[in-house]
């Protein structure tokens, strides 16, 4: 079988395809799909020390890509602020949570875009958060 990378039109990362067999970019699996449920839910349980709110419902988790041929899952999330005094305490919880949740090692990104604002967070009204 030989195999091929395509741009996948979802995204600036390439996906292996076979040329034999029709493949779907991973993201739309319904098999990664649930995985990516089953993490975001599990992070629920990450809470900035700060807001005390969980880092899901504050929007900080921003994609998670399981790439079993890498044996890892990286969790691409941002912070409240650059210069967040807990940032080593949520990253180190994050891989403890996807450690329960997935075979793969754990790897966390942070990235510098988008910033953090109230608009990312999850539905609902930010003022009863006391945020905005």
């Amino acid at each position: 079988m030989s195999e091929t990378s395509e741009q996948d039109p979802n995204s600036d990362r390439l996906v292996a395809a076979a040329t034999d067999a029709v493949a779907a970019p991973i993201e739309h699996d319904p098999e990664h799909l649930a995985a990516e449920s089953e993490m975001r839910e599990a992070l629920r349980m990450v809470v900035d020390p700060e807001i005390n709110i969980d880092i899901v419902t504050l929007g900080l988790i921003r994609e998670i890509v399981f790439d079993p041929t890498a044996g890892e899952v990286e969790v691409r999330m941002i912070l409240t602020t650059p210069f967040c005094p807990y940032a080593g305490t949520i990253i180190q919880q994050v891989k403890d949570v996807a450690r329960q949740i997935s075979p793969l090692s754990p790897k966390v990104t942070l990235l510098e875009e988008p910033r953090w604002s109230p608009e990312l967070m999850e539905g609902g009204d930010w003022s009863d958060w006391g945020l905005i």
